[in-house]
């Protein structure tokens, strides 16, 4: 069996040179999560171009699915929503391809294993690239089965990003930062998505972080949880970004035409960028 080295073989990497030219300005990724199609149909490609110009430093598009077993209630909602509306894999590419006409910002897929595979893995990854998606999180994927998925990824230049929970040892945690192209995602609690308002124990989730840092060596962001400016502001004592997903929704749901959600979602991530 041969060795992976994961590195991923794109001279334009978007997300790799992001991190590198925010470490450099001694600053930290705000990386908001979007439902395509949601809250109405066709506000894809408008709340991707709005939030990149709100601050957002990379986005991520999650791939609606009818069981997002990671996600809590607000994300399973809007992915039933998008659905209704139309979403498709097929679609959400088709808007990536249109946003990246107009943005270089780098964006992450996040979708589940079963959609990709009835899609067909090596399709979806070429489809991906050719559109113009930068990497991939697919949570239910097993880091130990997903040799054949890094494979075809490195072939199609696409960055792969695995997450890590509050009850992962050191040893994994090392693991999971070496199969990771660019950057890891710590999930904030032992749970699904969805906005808190604080993360439970602080001290235990300070020293999840603190393991984290010692145990890897590639940037790493928090997600699950964070709602506001003070939780930005806590995980990026410790992590190079934080992730915002269910907060934003919420916060746009009940916007009835593209140009509102776009712009509620703007004012969103401006309140959080100087955090």
């Amino acid at each position: 069996m041969r060795t992976l080295t994961n590195e991923v073989p794109n001279p334009v990497n978007r997300i790799r040179t992001a991190f590198q030219t925010l470490h450099s300005q001694g600053k930290k990724a705000l990386i908001p999560y979007i439902t395509p199609e949601f809250p109405i149909r066709g506000a894809t490609v408008p709340l991707i171009l709005e939030l990149a110009k709100a601050g957002a430093t990379h986005i991520e598009v999650g791939i609606p699915f009818s069981d997002p077993i990671a996600d809590g209630e607000t994300i399973q909602r809007s992915s039933h929503t998008a659905i209704q509306n139309g979403a498709t894999i097929g679609g959400v590419l088709t808007a990536v391809k249109e946003a990246r006409l107009h943005s270089s910002l780098p964006i992450i897929l996040m979708g589940y294993v079963n959609p990709i595979l009835r899609y067909g893995m090596a399709r979806f990854l070429r489809d991906a690239a050719e559109c113009g998606v930068d990497g991939m999180i697919v949570p239910d994927l097993l880091p130990e089965e997903s040799e054949e998925w890094r494979s075809l990824s490195l072939s199609s230049a696409m960055s792969n990003t695995f997450l890590m929970a509050p009850t992962t040892p050191d040893s994994r945690i090392m693991y999971l930062d070496s199969i990771s192209s660019d950057f890891t995602y710590c999930v904030s609690v032992t749970g699904v998505t969805g906005a808190r308002t604080a993360f439970g124990d602080q001290k235990a989730f300070e020293a999840f972080l603190g393991r984290v840092k010692a145990n890897t060596t590639k940037p790493f962001v928090v997600g699950f949880g964070i709602s506001n400016r003070e939780q930005v502001a806590s995980v990026c004592r410790f992590a190079d970004g934080a992730v915002v997903g269910s907060a934003l929704l919420r916060h746009i749901e009940k916007e009835t035409s593209i140009a509102g959600a776009a712009k509620s979602a703007a004012a969103f991530l401006s309140s959080l960028v100087d955090a």
